[in-house]
């Protein structure tokens, strides 16, 4: 009898080794969530006290950020912005909220620019996954080479902080 319900112990405990418990799952991935979370706060807080100095269009051209692109409208996606680009930070392969590669700005009245989001960018080699940031996957940019990523952290957005457009910015 001993053998027989050491038997049914060691099947009723191997039947449960692969089922998971839903109440440490749920704490874990909203522990994971909340972690997140304030990951995300912390580096948008960090990419708009690098960039506020960046409202103004002349520090961010004097901190040698080169027009990249006119206003773009990318189709199928929608609105993205002026981008401008400082290639040391490209270079260097860094994803830094306090240094980001990239400054995205819409135009305004009178040919003035507004800030409006950073874009962060690593250089795509063949075969390479894109990398992610903060739990965001950057997107392939196969005109310019790299692997990118938009934070609108100086407008809203209603597709989400991360998404690569914005339907908010106007290139009109």
């Amino acid at each position: 009898m001993k053998s027989l319900l050491t038997i049914v112990a060691v099947v009723s405990l191997a039947g449960c080794a692969d089922t998971p418990v839903a109440p440490e799952s749920a704490a874990t991935n909203r522990k994971l969530a909340t972690t997140l979370g304030r990951d995300v706060d912390a580096a948008i807080v960090t990419m708009r006290r690098a960039t506020d100095r960046y409202h103004r269009l002349e520090v961010a051209l004097a901190d040698t950020f080169v027009l990249l692109h006119p206003c773009e409208v990318r189709p199928d996606e929608g609105p993205v912005g002026i981008v401008y680009v400082n290639f040391a930070r490209l270079l260097d392969g860094v994803i830094d909220p306090a240094a980001p590669d990239a400054l995205i700005y819409e135009p305004g009245p009178n040919g003035s620019e507004k800030l409006v989001g950073v874009e962060f960018a690593v250089l795509a080699a063949p075969g390479q996954d894109p990398p992610t940031y903060l739990g965001n996957v950057f997107q392939p940019e196969e005109e310019f080479g790299v692997f990118a990523l938009h934070a609108w952290v100086w407008k809203a957005n209603p597709e989400g902080m991360f998404a690569e457009s914005n339907p908010r910015v106007s290139c009109s």
